[in-house]
């Protein structure tokens, strides 16, 4: 690694929250070496807090200036993103990008990219905004060590789950209240249905075990089926409830992973994540457990990661892919069970036949739960649990690796009158 700091020239696409964020932030940071000499945009006739000559609508102007050394990727199209980022590369230019959505969508082919030009790919404002857990799992965590990584990685979720906790307000007043406040899109599918988690989770996958997989080899889902009862009938037993990104290395070497919404207990430090805020529980082998926690989302949360990253770039820092490209790649595997908790308004909307065994059984009159086992691989085959009507949580510690289900197969359904 070269000693020698070298001087930063930046084009920067897009200048809305991120981008002015790193605008800020180079304007306050001297010492940094680094100053935006172009930004592209979409809108040229928008009031922007920067000088008008800083700002061109052509990309070309931008990937084409040789003195241009980083280009800085902050809008929010995957496809133009990719193309950009793709171009910049090719041209002998690093990049760094905040665009979950593009880096997950085209985690194989920017692996390649990196291979042939050499140039480094920075993307640790696409993870978790203000908490550097990329860099962390690249230079810190061996594959082979890493027993899991658990998270809250979308911080419109966890807003909304934590009105719901501590105001006992509806899901859908506090996506009203999530959006009033900016911390919600007026389009929030891609939040609250689990996207950008899973798209956040793709990337993370990679720098934690080597694995690279779409978004359609993980399951998940949202926050968007929870109910008020849900929540009350979590602080009854003690827990919480997050939507939780987690992977963990099995007895049998391979990954089980998942973002699903999870009972937390309130001593796990996930508990602690509040609001719109972000947290990362990582375990290993040696280094045992640690907790990562900072801001998820806003404009000098994630504009303090791109420039953590252009910092990096000083030096001549790229992602060494160690896990992917100096260990065995760890895979993925369906093969395990999971324990979970199930609201619903009408008993013919559950897959009885899936379940394994059933442990607990409430009715009630407008809404029931049961508690049950069931193995992943079914849940990944059917969308039953995901309709409208219903309800999946995840229990604590909610995968069970081997169970003996000759003897308790079936036996607590027959205890709860339900014969199949």
């Amino acid at each position: 690694m070269n000693n020698k700091q070298k001087d930063i020239v930046i084009g920067m696409f897009g200048f809305g929250v991120v981008g002015e964020g790193l605008y800020k932030i180079l304007q306050q940071t001297p010492s940094l070496n680094a100053r935006i000499k172009k930004s592209c945009i979409k809108h040229p006739g928008k009031k922007r807090n920067a000088p008008e000559e800083l700002f061109t609508t052509d990309k070309d102007v931008l990937l084409n200036d040789k003195e241009i050394n980083v280009i800085v990727e902050v809008i929010d199209d995957s496809t133009a993103a990719f193309e950009i980022v793709s171009t910049a590369l090719k041209n002998g230019k690093a990049v760094v990008s905040a665009s979950k959505k593009m880096v997950a969508e085209h985690l194989a082919e920017l692996l390649e990219l990196q291979k042939e030009t050499g140039q480094p790919f920075l993307c640790e404002a696409a993870a978790c905004a203000s908490i550097p857990v990329i860099r962390n799992l690249e230079e810190y965590y061996d594959n082979d060590l890493l027993h899991s990584i658990r998270a809250v990685v979308n911080g419109s979720t966890n807003f909304i789950l934590t009105k719901m906790f501590d105001d006992k307000i509806s899901f859908q007043d506090a996506l009203i209240l999530a959006q009033q406040l900016g911390f919600a899109e007026s389009d929030p599918s891609l939040d609250v249905e689990g996207y950008d988690a899973v798209n956040k989770w793709v990337i993370l996958l990679n720098h934690a075990y080597g694995i690279v997989e779409t978004i359609d080899h993980v399951l998940f889902s949202g926050i968007q089926n929870i109910q008020l009862s849900d929540a009350m009938v979590a602080k009854e037993k003690g827990f919480d409830i997050k939507l939780v990104a987690q992977a963990k290395t099995l007895l049998n070497g391979k990954v089980a992973a998942y973002v699903l919404p999870e009972f937390v207990r309130l001593d796990d430090q996930l508990a602690f994540v509040k609001n719109e805020f972000n947290g990362v529980v990582i375990e290993s082998g040696f280094a045992d457990r640690q907790f990562f926690y900072g801001k998820g989302a806003g404009s000098l949360a994630t504009g303090s990661a791109v420039m953590s990253d252009v910092s990096a770039l000083r030096y001549g820092y790229k992602y060494e892919y160690k896990k992917r490209y100096h260990h065995t790649p760890k895979e993925l595997t369906s093969e395990f069970y999971v324990r979970v908790y199930i609201s619903f308004d009408d008993i013919k909307k559950i897959q009885k036949e899936d379940f394994e065994w059933i442990e607990e059984w409430h009715a009630g009159l407008e809404r029931s739960y049961l508690t049950g086992v069931i193995h992943f691989a079914k849940l990944q085959k059917s969308t039953w649990w995901k309709e409208n009507g219903v309800s999946l949580i995840l229990a604590a510690d909610g995968i069970i690796e081997e169970i003996d289900s000759r003897n308790a197969k079936r036996r607590s359904l027959e205890l709860a009158g339900i014969h199949l």
